[in-house]
């Protein structure tokens, strides 16, 4: 038989929600509507793909099996689509961390791979670039990707960037050229969002052993930097490159023994057609072997886990 992408569509959607409601909802059409193009798909291949009850909407063995192919049969009639259309269209790339400031990275290897072929977009976190991506809204995104990345995207690690600790100048380790991490176990991490949500500084935190913590609301580097002031044993985290306002209330102090690294990773959709994205990918590639920004030595370094898995050390 002739498969109808519309009715495989509609299966899909219907078996990752397991609710045909959502499914509808998400094609914008009637849960009717729905229901009838996954009968007709049955009727097409002589098998039920799902149990209807009172305890909800379950696959059946046929439906286990027609999923994974169904939906590697979207995406390359997906890939297909957007091998014509693409071709002119810039690239869509969208960007989160923007405290971190993300968008130095991005526009240096832009200027390499032509800014007029890019479209930059402002994304709030990974959960909500990830959704973007899956959706088709952009092609490509760039900042730290930690688990659990949904399926269906792949992103590769493109810069590890050294992180320094911000101080106030009242603070009692200000006057240091340099600080372990250990050493701010008496002090308190001023965190831009509730710490849980802040995959790197958790993991810092944990592993270093800062147990006092503070949250105040992401509005921006200034204000986020002027809550130092509030306690004199306050500290922040900052990525050694990212520009700092001149201000003679704060210092950025190297951190060594070990150097925590920032991870950033480029993430795009698996099945993305778009013609210019291998050429970005490959210019990340580049610019990282140019400007050393995969450099990592263990006994050095430190990366919150997964990151760790499949380095060498690099350094002399």
């Amino acid at each position: 038989m002739d498969l109808d992408l519309a009715q495989v569509r509609a299966f899909v959607l219907a078996a990752q929600e397991l609710h045909f409601g959502r499914a509808a909802e998400t094609l914008s059409i009637s849960q009717q509507a729905l229901s009838k193009r996954i009968a007709r798909l049955e009727s097409g291949l002589g098998a039920e793909m799902f149990h209807r009850g009172g305890h909800g909407v379950r696959l059946t063995a046929a439906g286990h099996r027609f999923l994974e192919p169904a939906r590697q049969t979207l995406a390359a009639a997906d890939q297909a689509v957007a091998a014509v259309r693409d071709e002119h269209r810039p690239l869509r790339v969208d960007v989160w961390g923007h405290l971190y400031a993300p968008m130095r990275t991005l526009a240096q290897v832009a200027a390499r791979t032509g800014a007029p072929h890019l479209e930059l977009g402002h994304g709030r976190d990974l959960p909500s670039v990830a959704a973007a991506l899956l959706h088709g809204d952009i092609d490509a995104a760039f900042g730290r990707v930690h688990p659990p990345v949904p399926a269906g995207l792949t992103h590769r690690l493109v810069r590890l960037e050294p992180v320094d600790v911000i101080l106030g100048t009242d603070h009692p380790l200000a006057g240091e050229a340099a600080l372990r991490p250990g050493q701010l176990r008496d002090s308190v991490l001023w965190t831009p969002g509730a710490l849980g949500r802040l995959d790197f500084l958790h993991r810092f935190a944990e592993r270093f052993g800062i147990r006092d913590r503070a949250e105040g609301p992401n509005l921006g580097l200034d204000h986020f930097l002027a809550g130092l002031s509030a306690d004199v044993r306050r500290f922040a985290l900052m990525p050694a490159d990212a520009p700092l306002p001149r201000t003679p209330a704060i210092r950025s102090v190297p951190l060594v023994d070990p150097t925590p690294l920032y991870a950033w990773s480029l993430l795009w959709r698996s099945t993305s057609g778009h013609p210019r994205l291998d050429a970005l990918i490959g210019t990340f590639a580049a610019e990282a072997g140019r400007s050393r920004w995969l450099e990592y030595d263990p006994a050095r370094d430190w990366l919150p886990e997964p990151h760790t898995t499949g380095f060498a050390p690099s350094r002399p």
